[in-house]
């Protein structure tokens, strides 16, 4: 909350304004929050260990309130199957982020992102055919997840082609929640600080992104290409930004 608090107005509003932004993407899109939202975020701090449980407990609340009537749309089977490969793999990326230094995880968040959005610029999407790609694609994805939490799209690849569409929102939500508790418990067992404060008082503006996504879902998944699109471009010029100011 201090790092918060000591931020000018003007970076105090850009924060609320990207945790709308973060809310919005994780509900109308599904997953994608941490992967479009922490970029900017790191140019405000750049430190990825105070934004990722932030980030994360959000993530809980939010996901928490819209399963809660939901489960019954969850494809349990194929989660439980999965999870055996992206747990682990996660939980080696958890470690990852607390042992590596700072400007190493910011670095690989701008090249994870970089590489997302060219992809969506382009058009094109991480997809998979066979089911050893499917097992590197839960893998990486599970390890990228636990650096980072941008994980999400090179897991979705795999989730979009073996869960059926009325269930693939809510399944997604149950991963993310359980990778999200598996990271919140190691940050807690490591005396990592999970900035409760900071993360209750920006919950407000994720709120309102979050309302904006559930009325805004069934929009983008009938336009997915275009959101990605134009999401893809500002992420680009983010991440090459984001590079050029740690190198340059």
């Amino acid at each position: 909350m201090e790092v918060l608090l000591g931020l000018p107005m003007v970076q105090l509003c850009i924060v609320g304004i990207l945790f709308i932004w973060t809310g919005f993407v994780r509900t109308g899109l599904g997953f994608g929050g941490a992967a479009l939202g922490l970029p900017p975020l790191l140019f405000i701090v750049d430190e990825p260990i105070y934004w990722l449980p932030i980030i994360g407990l959000h993530l809980l609340f939010f996901s928490g309130i819209t399963l809660r009537t939901r489960l019954s749309g969850v494809d349990f089977p194929y989660l439980k199957k999965t999870s055996l490969i992206i747990v682990p793999f996660a939980l080696v990326g958890v470690f990852g982020l607390i042992r590596l230094p700072s400007s190493w995880l910011v670095i690989f968040i701008y090249l994870v992102s970089l590489f997302y959005a060219v992809l969506w610029l382009l058009g094109l999407a991480v997809s998979s055919s066979n089911k050893w790609v499917d097992r590197i694609l839960l893998a990486v994805g599970g390890y990228v997840a636990g650096v980072s939490l941008t994980g999400a799209p090179l897991m979705v690849a795999v989730f979009m082609r073996n869960v059926a569409v009325e269930k693939l929102r809510n399944t997604l939500f149950v991963l993310w929640f359980s990778l999200v508790s598996i990271k919140m418990l190691t940050f807690l067992m490591f005396d990592v600080d999970i900035h409760f404060l900071a993360a209750l008082a920006l919950i407000p503006a994720a709120y309102i992104g979050h309302l904006m996504g559930l009325k805004a879902h069934d929009h983008i998944m009938r336009n997915d290409q275009l959101f990605k699109r134009s999401v893809g471009g500002g992420l680009v010029l983010v991440s090459t930004l984001g590079l050029a100011k740690v190198f340059l």
